[in-house]
């Protein structure tokens, strides 16, 4: 599935995508929020991958490769929605980063938009949920754009503080 936004351009991940999954999970610096740090090593990055790609293939959905619209050769992110299980809380998972220069350009929001647009049109999900540390302001903000609204604290990091729960029901979206 190939899709579009006004600035984006989205295709789902594939193995060639593992460098730029490592240059932007590896970077410290988009990990400033993650309790568990930057991926330690590409090695690592192909695992994730491995676990993106097998989410594709049994679900029909999961983590697409973004890039600008003006470049589409270039990633700047990755991002999606995954079934995922935090805590006691199972989830469509909405999640998304960023390489650096792609940050303050309101990309993460129109991102979010989509996806959780695609998740209730395209896939009839029932409701979208994302995770996020108390202190990404920006992060939060974005999740508030897309229409997400907090519903709690959730424990999802062993020896770390609690996230935030942030959801979206399919109705709650049509009322908006």
């Amino acid at each position: 599935m190939f899709a579009e936004t006004a600035r984006l351009r989205l295709r789902p991940v594939t193995e060639s995508d593992v460098d730029d999954l490592f240059r932007i999970y590896g970077s410290p610096a988009t990990n400033t929020f993650n309790p568990a740090g930057p991926y330690p090593n590409r090695a690592h990055a192909e695992g994730v991958m491995a676990r993106w790609l097998t989410h594709w293939q049994a679900y029909g959905f999961g983590n697409w490769r973004i890039a600008l619209t003006t470049a589409p050769d270039e990633t700047i992110g990755f991002g999606g929605l995954s079934l995922r299980r935090y805590a006691d809380v199972e989830m469509n998972n909405l999640g998304y980063r960023f390489a650096t220069q792609a940050w303050g350009q309101g990309l993460a929001t129109e991102f979010a938009r989509f996806a959780v647009r695609y998740g209730f049109e395209d896939l009839a999900l029932e409701a979208v949920s994302a995770v996020v540390r108390s202190n990404h302001l920006a992060s939060r903000k974005v999740l508030t754009h897309a229409g997400l609204r907090y519903v709690r604290e959730i424990h999802d990091v062993d020896n770390a503080p609690p996230s935030l729960l942030y959801t979206l029901a399919h109705d709650e979206w049509r009322a908006l």
